[in-house]
């Protein structure tokens, strides 16, 4: 392992590795309070990063598509969003260095969210029973996933789950909006009037430069996760749909054996997935073509959160 990526992947593995016999303390939990935490103490690793030390970008800015072109190329990937007939979209480029963006769309508070070691992205309304509430990158992590966490409370919540696992609002669910993770070229396409989240992000960042370069082609990942599935490439990307308490991954592979739209029923829900050959994207609607909450991760995380779940394969058409 000579290579920067392998000293980085040996870096963390054995921070890793000594968490697991050490007994939690501040330096290990970041100061936060895991007292009633639903998720075993020794299952939380530290990510190497303290509370905040992997910033997010609090004070957003966003270009139109037109003046956007200087800062990105139609190939690279964006997390994107539409709300009340207002798109945008926030490259993963940038992303992949601040992992959580507060921002307000028409007056609603939101929370986009990006796990580079699950690939996940997910945004949420921050809106709480509590107030609107204002996320960071706690520097811990579950699964391999990003453990937020709320400045008005500390408390810590998993986003692959959606919901605080520790702290004063414990099993507090978060609303799920839904996002697509496409390229920048199909997705200003379907929404030309859309806006990117610009590199002002107030932080001296490098977003010409991947800091995770090497992650997703490597079968290693940089933490223990809960259930290993080898089924496929731990890195193989999967959109994954959630439809009242049941889950269902697609993994892109599977998907690209097949002519898409393909029209699914799954646990009393109708829609329709797609995925783009050329791009390597995938994303589902209801039936009339109304984007539906879905995550596009890695196959490793999608089974980790979701051991049960159903996965689809392309012989599943020639059974129908």
């Amino acid at each position: 392992m000579s290579s920067p990526f392998g000293l980085k992947l040996m870096f963390r593995f054995l921070l890793a590795v000594s968490l697991l016999f050490t007994e939690p303390s501040i330096s290990a939990t970041n100061g936060f309070d895991l007292s009633n935490s639903e998720i075993p103490l020794e299952k939380i690793y530290a990510g190497g990063p303290p509370r905040d030390g992997i910033p997010s970008i609090d004070t957003p800015h966003f270009l139109s598509s037109t003046v956007a072109e200087s800062e990105i190329k139609d190939h690279q990937s964006v997390l994107g969003i539409e709300i009340d007939n207002i798109s945008r979209a926030y490259p993963i480029a940038i992303l992949n260095w601040h992992e959580v963006v507060n921002d307000k769309v028409n007056g609603r508070s939101i929370v986009t969210s990006y796990c580079p070691l699950c690939g996940s992205g997910m945004v949420f309304s921050s809106t709480s029973s509590e107030g609107d509430l204002e996320f960071g990158v706690s520097g811990l992590l579950y699964n391999s996933d990003v453990l937020l966490y709320d400045r008005q409370s500390s408390s810590l919540w998993s986003q692959l789950m959606g919901k605080a696992i520790s702290g004063p609002m414990q099993g507090t669910k978060l609303h799920s909006i839904p996002a697509t993770h496409t390229t920048w070229g199909l997705w200003k396409s379907a929404h030309p009037d859309t806006t990117l989240l610009s590199r002002e992000t107030g932080f001296q960042r490098d977003y010409d430069r991947d800091p995770y370069k090497g992650y997703t082609d490597h079968k290693g990942i940089y933490f223990p996760v809960e259930t290993v599935d080898p089924g496929y490439h731990p890195k193989e990307r999967v959109l994954g749909i959630e439809v009242n308490g049941r889950f269902k991954g697609y993994p892109y592979s599977e998907l690209s054996r097949t002519t898409t739209p393909i029209t699914e029923q799954f646990n009393g829900l109708n829609y329709r997935v797609y995925y783009d050959q050329d791009t390597n994207t995938a994303r589902a609607t209801d039936l009339d073509n109304r984007p539906i909450v879905t995550v596009s991760s890695f196959w490793f995380a999608w089974m980790a959160f979701h051991p049960d779940s159903k996965v689809f394969t392309q012989s599943d058409l020639l059974k129908r």
